[in-house]
């Protein structure tokens, strides 16, 4: 190898390595996507309950929306009792409880919930729809139910929770943890799920 191909060699390394670190260094914010908009119903997606009901409770005391639909496991029990019986028992003692309503999910995955999420949309009206989730989760679920429910304005609120993540994903492992997952996932869902 000559002088100058081992200088092009390097070069191009050093740029990858630049592009690598500042993709590194950006990956975290690159997850998050809070844009939320008045709506007509706030959709809270299942999972990380004590987080994302709060947080969109919030939002339905601002006006966001004028109501609020719970996604809840259907199957899911947690100590003799299912975990919808627990959301309906919460839920009663909440002042905005006739705002709020139950969708019962079977399915695993995100996309799996955006397709539990449309057969309980038929009884609702609502054209515009804010969800709500946890903000690492927030980019991939908009592209979900975006792709899988056409026909509807979706916007998204990002649930903060730094037990789970942060964007500077370094500073704690649990946060790089959950990075790698996300990322992991909207990768999966980009190249493949999504054209499935």
């Amino acid at each position: 190898m000559n002088t100058f191909d081992r200088k092009k060699w390097i070069l191009t390394l050093c740029v990858l390595i630049l592009m690598l670190a500042l993709f590194a260094a950006n990956a975290g914010r690159a997850l998050v996507v809070n844009a939320r908009e008045r709506s007509d119903l706030i959709v809270v997606l299942a999972g990380e309950t004590d987080r994302r009901l709060a947080y969109a409770l919030r939002l339905l005391d601002h006006g966001y929306a004028r109501r609020v639909m719970i996604d809840v496991p259907a199957d899911a029990v947690i100590y003799g009792t299912t975990e919808m019986q627990l959301a309906r028992e919460y839920v009663q003692r909440l002042p905005q409880a006739s705002s709020i309503g139950f969708c019962p999910i079977e399915g695993l995955s995100t996309k799996d919930e955006s397709h539990d999420v449309m057969q309980c949309l038929t009884q609702e009206k609502a054209g515009r729809i804010l969800i709500v989730t946890s903000d690492f989760h927030t980019r991939r679920s908009l592209s979900i139910f975006r792709h899988e429910i056409p026909g509807r304005t979706w916007s998204i609120a990002a649930a903060p929770d730094d037990r789970q993540f942060g964007s500077p994903w370094w500073a704690h492992r649990q946060w790089a943890k959950t990075l790698v997952d996300e990322w992991l996932r909207l990768t999966w869902w980009t190249l493949v799920e999504r054209w499935r």
